[in-house]
């Protein structure tokens, strides 16, 4: 495991355990995307699918865990992400392992958030995931993230 995929793993089981239990992994980071494993054993539900509040915390920490390494990649270091506001579509039921998966926004969306947060100590950004199951977009979701000192 490259050292960002394995820092992050660790900042999310020690930060957020909820992680742990839910058996989250990262499982790559490349290509401004962020991957995390999200494994059906230990996120099923009554009907032996994932379940819907395992899908949704996976959609946002991937948002979150994409927000957090752009940023250590960008020399920002003191600020503290929340998620501001979210919205989930879950349009296929996820019956095996899945990935959920952040990719970066426009180049000029992420500039200005920067730019906003160096001046004023507080910015927004809109980012979109996706949980995979296989070759199956099963859900999407977009999160507003706050990022302030």
């Amino acid at each position: 495991m490259n050292d960002d995929r394995a820092y992050l793993e660790r900042l999310l089981h020690r930060d957020i355990p909820l992680t742990q239990a839910m058996d989250l992994g990262v499982l790559a980071w490349a290509g401004g995307e962020l991957r995390l494993s999200l494994p059906l054993a230990s996120n099923y539900n009554h009907k032996s699918s994932m379940f819907g509040g395992s899908l949704y915390c996976a959609a946002v920490l991937a948002g979150w865990g994409w927000l957090h390494l752009s940023l250590r990649e960008a020399g920002v270091e003191d600020g503290h992400i929340v998620i501001q506001q979210g919205q989930i579509d879950y349009a296929e039921p996820v019956l095996g392992d899945a990935v959920a998966a952040c990719a970066a926004p426009a180049s000029a969306e992420w500039d200005r958030f920067l730019a906003l947060y160096r001046r004023r100590g507080m910015a927004r950004l809109r980012l979109h995931s996706r949980i995979l199951a296989g070759a199956v977009e099963a859900v999407r979701f977009s999160g507003q993230y706050v990022l302030h000192r």
